[in-house]
């Protein structure tokens, strides 16, 4: 990949009269259209007017978001996430991938088989070259071989960021690696392993060794980026990176707060089958007349309209008849009177999945190499 310095070159800065001379006037939208675009990808904006400064001043800003490579690719990370970096590829960013194939290790993730980590990676990236991400923008970068060639400046950020907090701290961190902060009886949580310690310290200086304006990542990652700004203050650094959180979706079953790889029936996955999606949008929580803890509603909210713009439901005349929601509003509304049933709600919901999915299918059935890699993925434990 291109480093950013080349990319600026590429950059559409407009020259001329008219709204063409705003400040922030990039790739033909106007400050506030780039601003808007990209606040409407998180949930949560730290902060809101760094955010707009920057876009404002900086033509060119760097998102970064890390993911260990640990098991199948659920939609969220497929689809959502290539949804968000279209956004801010859009709006003139450059996004930076950490392929985090240490961290994974650190994790325990594929039993730390790092071959086995490495070649997960690769196929993630195998998936979001078939959703149809913007990758002219993006750039992929490995754990193992950047901190191989720069080790001389990743470490003593590590040992500093590790130096200037204490042990509490950074166990407040432990839900990014998807571990409990404290115990049941709400003591810390003193049975993470010596690496998981170490694990949130590295997080937090990826931040600054990729040179990230933007942190964009799930809420889950929250308390590290927040960990990140706090450095900046401690080595009164005056430009903080933004942490720009999207929402995390939740299980599909009923009381699954989130998504899990272990648990297939928990979320649609990249690949799945068109009868896979099916027999799990059926037995997915969805009671009538009830938004709140609905996944399938969420679904619709954060993959389908995104994704098409619009959701469509196809029924008898005696039923209602075809209807059409351009908004989550109009959508809600009809489900909390019962307009809109369960019964409506999931076959329109399986055939807009599966649309969204096929050229993924297609891409792992046509490609041999794509092909290869999901028959190894699927054969690790995750």
């Amino acid at each position: 990949m291109e480093d950013v310095e080349k990319k600026m070159e590429d950059v559409k800065v407009e020259e001329g009269g008219g709204k063409e001379t705003e400040p922030g006037f990039v790739n033909g939208m106007t400050l506030d259209e780039r601003y808007a675009l990209v606040r409407s990808i998180g949930e949560e904006c730290i902060q809101e007017d760094e955010l707009r400064r920057l876009l404002e001043k900086k033509p060119l800003p760097v998102c970064y978001d890390g993911f260990e490579p640990s098991g199948r690719m659920h939609i969220a990370q497929g689809v959502m996430k290539a949804l968000n970096v279209n956004k801010l590829t859009k709006a003139g960013c450059v996004f930076k991938f950490w392929v985090a194939d240490w961290f994974a290790m650190l994790n325990n993730k594929m039993g730390g088989d790092l071959k086995k980590i490495r070649k997960v990676g690769e196929y993630m990236i195998e998936v979001w070259k078939a959703i149809g991400m913007d990758l002219e923008h993006v750039e992929f970068h490995w754990t193992s071989d950047e901190i191989n060639e720069r080790s001389d400046e990743y470490w003593p950020l590590v040992m500093d960021i590790a130096r200037v907090n204490n042990l509490k701290r950074i166990i407040r961190c432990s839900q990014i690696m998807g571990r409990a902060e404290a115990g049941e009886d709400g003591a810390p949580n003193l049975n993470l392993t010596a690496a998981q310690i170490f694990y949130p310290c590295m997080q937090c200086a990826d931040i600054f060794f990729l040179k990230a304006d933007i942190c964009q990542l799930g809420m889950d990652q929250r308390k590290v980026n927040m960990l990140a700004r706090e450095y900046c203050d401690v080595k009164k650094k005056k430009l903080k990176p933004i942490i720009l959180s999207h929402h995390m979706l939740s299980g599909l079953l009923q009381g699954q707060e989130k998504m899990s790889k272990s648990d297939p029936s928990s979320a649609i996955f990249m690949e799945d089958s068109e009868q896979e999606v099916r027999t799990k949008i059926k037995k997915a929580f969805c009671p009538p007349e009830q938004v709140e803890g609905n996944p399938c509603l969420e679904y619709i909210q954060y993959v389908v309209l995104p994704w098409f713009g619009s959701f469509e439901v196809s029924r008898k005349e005696e039923n209602g008849g075809d209807v059409k929601y351009e908004t989550y509003e109009a959508l809600v509304a009809d489900y909390k009177t019962g307009a809109l049933h369960p019964g409506d709600v999931k076959p329109a919901l399986v055939k807009a999945l599966n649309t969204i999915l096929q050229p993924v299918r297609d891409h792992f059935k046509n490609n041999g190499q794509a092909k290869q890699l999901l028959k190894q993925i699927k054969s690790y434990k995750v």
